[in-house]
Parts: C-alpha cells; sequence; structure tokens
C-alpha cells in the first residue's frame, strides 16, 4: 500500500477508534466541563493563588539525562535549559542537549527574529541544533541515527494547518501526536520501568476512561529516576483547556488506533507516568511561539484561561 493509502488507512481507523467512545458526545461533555472548571477555578484563584506561587515547579530532567528536543521554534526553551538553566540543573552539559526545529535555519530567521542571537548562544555553550527535523519522522534525520535519549520533548506541538473545521483540525493534531509517538519510540533509552510509576488513585482507574491528571508519581516534584539508568520518557506539553483536551494525548498514547493493514507501521503503546503544570516563568526567557511564527506575533486567542500541562510517558512492554 502506498504512503497516500496507509496515511488514509490510519485516518479510518483513528475515526473508527473515536466512534467506539462516541467521540462527538464525550467531546461535548469535556468543552462544558472544561468551561464549567476554568469559571469556577476563577472564582476560586483568589484563594489558590497564594498557594500556587509557593508551589515548586516540577523540573523533569536531571544533570545527567540526554535530551532531545523537537519542534522547537525559536530555541527559548533550549535556552532556558542550556543557557539560564534552573539551580538543580545548572551542572547539566550543554552537550547532553539536541534541539531540534522543523523549519531551516533561514526560515527560523525569518519567522522568529530573535532566533538568530539564541542560536549563537547555544552554540556557543555547546549544544547540539539541528534544523529541517520532521518531528514525526525523526528517524530520516541522519545526525540523530542510532542514537537513544532518557528526555524526548515536545512543548506545545500543532499542525498548523488553520483548519477552521474543528472535527478536522482535532483529526490533524491527532496524527501529528500519533506520529511523533510512534517516531519518537526508537530514540528512547531502554530500561527497567521507573518504581512506582502509577498512584494508588491510577491504579484503582487503571480500567477506567477518565484520565487522572495529578502526578501519578504522587508527588510532583519526586524524581521518576533513580540510580538505575531508566527507561527513557517522552514528554508533551499542551494548554490544558479546549480544543487541545479534545486531542486526547493520554489516550492516543496509552490506547493508539490498531495497524491498517500489512504495510502498516504498529502505533507504540505507551504508560503515563504522571501530569504536572508546566510552569513557563520557572524556565528563564522561554516564550512560546506559534507555527506561524511572527506573522500573528507570536501570540494568539486560542486556549486561553487554564493552565499549561505536561503529560510524560514510557514505553509500555510489548503484549
Amino acid at each position: 500500500m502506498g504512503k497516500s493509502g496507509n496515511k488514509s488507512s490510519l485516518k479510518a481507523a483513528l475515526l473508527s477508534h473515536q466512534a467506539r467512545v462516541d467521540k462527538k458526545e464525550k467531546a461535548a461533555k469535556a468543552a462544558k466541563a472544561a468551561e464549567h472548571k476554568s469559571k469556577l477555578g476563577s472564582a476560586k484563584s483568589k484563594g489558590k493563588s497564594k498557594v500556587n506561587q509557593h508551589s515548586p515547579a516540577t523540573i523533569p530532567f536531571s544533570p545527567e539525562d540526554t535530551i532531545l528536543l523537537v519542534g522547537e521554534g525559536n530555541f527559548s526553551f533550549a535556552h532556558a535549559l542550556v543557557v539560564t538553566p534552573p539551580t538543580v540543573l545548572e551542572f547539566l552539559p550543554a552537550k547532553n542537549v539536541t534541539a531540534t526545529a522543523y523549519d531551516s535555519e533561514e526560515q527560523c530567521y525569518g519567522k522568529y527574529p530573535e532566533c538568530r542571537d539564541i542560536v549563537a548562544a547555544l552554540r556557543d555553550k555547546g549544544a547540539e541544533l539541528l534544523f529541517s527535523v520532521d518531528a514525526t519522522k525523526l528517524e530520516k534525520c541522519s545526525a540523530l541515527k542510532g542514537r537513544r535519549f532518557d528526555r524526548i520533548v515536545w512543548n506545545f506541538p500543532h499542525a498548523g494547518k488553520g483548519i477552521a473545521d474543528q472535527d478536522r483540525n482535532i483529526l490533524s493534531n491527532q496524527l501529528l501526536i500519533l506520529g511523533f509517538l510512534r517516531s519518537a519510540s526508537s530514540f528512547l533509552i531502554e530500561g527497567p520501568l521507573p518504581s512506582g510509576h502509577k498512584s494508588r488513585k491510577q491504579k484503582a482507574n487503571a480500567d477506567g476512561d477518565d484520565d487522572n491528571e495529578e502526578d501519578a508519581m504522587d508527588q510532583e516534584t519526586a524524581s521518576p529516576r533513580g540510580r538505575t539508568r531508566l527507561r527513557g520518557t517522552v514528554l508533551i506539553t499542551l494548554r490544558n483547556v479546549p480544543p487541545y483536551t479534545l486531542w486526547d494525548v493520554p489516550k492516543l498514547a496509552k490506547n493508539p488506533p490498531p495497524p491498517t493493514g500489512t504495510g502498516t507501521q504498529r502505533n507504540p503503546k505507551y504508560i503515563q507516568l504522571r501530569s504536572f503544570q508546566f510552569i513557563r516563568s520557572a524556565w528563564k526567557g522561554y516564550e512560546h511561539r506559534m507555527t506561524k511564527g511572527e506573522r500573528l506575533g507570536g501570540e494568539g486567542t486560542t486556549g486561553q484561561g487554564g493552565e499549561d500541562r505536561s503529560w510524560e510517558f514510557c514505553l509500555k512492554d510489548m503484549d
């Protein structure tokens, strides 16, 4: 089957997969619940803000980690990780960080005027920067061939297709996430599972449909790594409000659609280790930029309210 056939089959499988759980009804309920939650959150913000201000940010890396950042845009997160890191990462070697962008180097400079200085600072520190890298086809990047990482990170992925129809827009981004999870699986360090990777609440809900948004490590500041080099993990960060919640990233990772025919690669299954609030202020100088670049000033109105949230997954053992 050709590439177009595989893509069509994958789309059909995904749509069928969503239909089985009555996607439209669930999406409507999720949007309504999220809206209600957002209103409640605003009403309670005065009481909670003091607590949140003093809550430590979760730093999901250790100084020994090898880290692959994909879809970096203007490379400001890489800069925050390497040049102005949080205190706990001040001894992270710059050579341990490989940061990639989908655009060519010149395209990055054109989209994001600040990118040139950021790239120069990262190179001066010794970080590895790669351009024209498709996060859904990492295997096609010769510089990554044969390598494995402790952490593979994609902050705020987006297909950037500007599709007005919400269902088609959701589908295009789900296909993007599935492609990334499939490609990243070959670049993760192999090793034992992190101990205590499921909280008591998760174990109780293991067969349910609801995803636990609390930290699966019981404490957000707990490190999922021990003295042994553990299985590598994937981290995906998104706004935790519609339309992004409708992508259903945890379920795509844990229960991807089945293969569609003989030439189709199987989607790997992941285990959710934890989710935690992504606090932008913990990453000095980090600025989220939209896929389309400065044509929209790097800002937009989609996904206002709520919080940024990261989900961390590792590969599930083969059945």
